[in-house]
């Protein structure tokens, strides 16, 4: 996985964090639990505000 696998992101965080509320996740602990997902092998330094908002958007799309 790498940072602009925006949807596929979203699909593993969504069964990695069923619990969590992907509209009040911090953008620090996002990018936290992107980067322990098995499979996701970008370079952290590639990660910018706008693409934790997109994956954060696609998340929520995810959970409704």
């Amino acid at each position: 996985m790498k940072w602009t696998d925006v949807y596929i992101i979203a699909a593993a965080l969504t069964d990695a964090h069923p619990q969590a509320d992907a509209k009040t996740v911090r953008f620090t602990q996002l990018r936290d639990w992107v980067l322990a997902l098995p499979g996701f092998d970008d370079d952290p330094a590639h990660c910018g505000e706008k693409v934790l908002e997109a994956i954060q958007m696609a998340w929520i799309d995810e959970a409704e």
